[in-house]
């Protein structure tokens, strides 16, 4: 049975996680999608939880937040180098929007604010063929962020990408970690909730688009069946 370490960088707002659940809820209920008896474990950086070894951990998971790569939160180093040890120790790992920007910049690559701006709603990505993780031409997952992976690193190789996010997808040379801009744990409701946020943020064209768009249908099951099957196969 496979056990896999979500570790939570950040928190929805309290008003949305009676209906929707925290980060890891939404991860837990991505994953049993796929896997229903795999094992999740919550290490929460919000609540002050401390990192555990990664030489221990059979699986790991790093969520979405709210802050900046680069910004100087006293977590982010630690998290860092937490990342490079389990990446040098081919333990199977996975990001997602912040986690995605933070292995990248882990391992040597560049996040910074996007000149795109916003990316809210649903986004369509192009797949790398033959990439031996993600199936098909494309995926369309809802995003949100600002920032983006402007260059990855050296030995990660691009599998999503789109004009707004040209390494939207990154498979690593070790073989264990993969990782992706947009979020195929948000349902159509959460994805909302998010343009909701973003009024008076983004511009209001850009936030009426990204509304807009989520009626048309989502590949979250084929992209979230993908990363719990990299998670707990290997």
């Amino acid at each position: 049975m496979a056990r896999i370490t979500i570790i939570e960088t950040g928190a929805v707002p309290q008003k949305y996680r009676e209906r929707h659940g925290s980060f890891p809820d939404m991860f837990a209920r991505m994953i049993r999608a796929e896997e229903p008896a795999a094992t999740i474990e919550v290490v929460s950086i919000p609540n002050g939880d401390a990192l555990p070894d990664p030489s221990k951990l059979e699986a790991v998971l790093i969520t979405g937040a709210a802050v900046g790569v680069y910004d100087r939160l006293d977590w982010i180093a630690p998290l860092e180098d937490f990342v490079r040890t389990a990446y040098a120790n081919k333990t199977p790992m996975v990001g997602v929007c912040f986690g995605h920007q933070l292995i990248a910049q882990a391992l040597g690559g560049t996040v910074r604010k996007s000149e795109h701006g916003w990316g809210i709603g649903r986004h369509v990505y192009q797949v790398l063929p033959e990439n031996g993780v993600i199936d098909g031409e494309a995926v369309a997952i809802a995003a949100s962020h600002q920032d983006q992976v402007i260059e990855p690193p050296s030995d990660a190789l691009t599998i999503l990408s789109s004009d707004f996010t040209p390494h939207a997808g990154l498979l690593y040379a070790n073989g264990a970690t993969l990782t992706v801009q947009p979020h195929p744990e948000f349902d159509v409701g959460f994805a909302q909730v998010c343009c909701d946020l973003r009024d008076g943020k983004a511009p209001d064209e850009v936030v009426a688009t990204a509304r807009a768009s989520l009626a048309e249908p989502m590949d979250n099951a084929k992209l979230g069946g993908a990363i719990a099957r990299f998670l707990t196969r290997r």
